[in-house]
């Protein structure tokens, strides 16, 4: 199981940072951003390999199953 953010929002958020650089904003200008956009993704087929039982509240709350 893991939780934590969304890969292609960081990316985006690099790229409009690197954008704002490239025209010509200092980078004391650029403003550091935390990520906003979370994921959550549970892998049933190790927790079915280490006997480990998933709730199914829990399952419907992730963003992703790896069977």
């Amino acid at each position: 199981m893991g939780y934590g953010p969304r890969l292609s929002a960081v990316f985006d958020q690099c790229a409009r940072q690197v954008a704002r650089l490239l025209r010509g904003a200092k980078v004391a200008e650029v403003p550091v951003e935390q990520p906003t956009k979370f994921e959550l993704v549970i892998n049933l087929k190790t927790a079915r390999t280490l006997d480990v039982e998933i709730p199914p509240a829990l399952l419907s709350r992730a963003d992703s199953t790896i069977e």
